[in-house]
């Protein structure tokens, strides 16, 4: 019986535990999958431990807006957008401005 893509996630990260890609791979997939809790751990643990990986934010932003934690997906804008910036990824700090935006009604070009 073939295994699911997300027993095959599971199974790499068995070797690979502290893979930021897997981690993320994993928090994706259980949000496809409707398991926002499993995602959110997974999200979570990325911000904390994985800080510069910054995809993570967007994602866990709108999780955030999601389960109605609008105040937490702010916050987690305004971090991804400095750790962005940090890493000089325009692209990435410019959708995070764009759902910051968004979220807050604020139009600021000050970030």
């Amino acid at each position: 019986m073939p295994e699911t893509r997300l027993e095959k996630l599971l199974d790499f990260l068995k070797n690979e535990p502290n893979d930021e890609f897997l981690k993320y791979a994993l928090a994706t997939e259980y949000l496809r999958l409707n398991d926002t809790g499993k995602a959110l751990e997974y999200y979570e643990d990325l911000v904390t431990n994985h800080p510069d990986y910054v995809g993570t934010y967007y994602h866990l932003g709108k999780l955030y807006e999601g389960l109605n934690r609008k105040d937490d997906a702010i916050k987690t804008y305004e971090k991804g957008m400095a750790t962005a910036q940090k890493k000089r990824d325009n692209h990435a700090f410019a959708e995070l401005k764009a759902v910051y935006q968004e979220a807050t009604g604020f139009e600021d070009d000050d970030y």
